[in-house]
């Protein structure tokens, strides 16, 4: 999810497509919290860890 938000950044920023940008930013911030919390060994989803 982090690299698909950053793929998206990237496009977004080299074509000028601003909902690009906003979809990728919001991508890139959900896998980081994500990631983070499953990390922490807090249960994402039901699961206890988080790829």
């Amino acid at each position: 999810m982090i690299v698909l938000g950053i793929i998206l950044l990237v496009i977004g920023f080299l074509t000028g497509i601003a909902i690009l940008w906003t979809i990728g930013i919001v991508l890139a911030v959900l896998g980081a919290i994500l990631w983070v919390l499953g990390s922490l060994g807090r249960a994402v989803g039901g699961r206890k860890h988080y790829w």
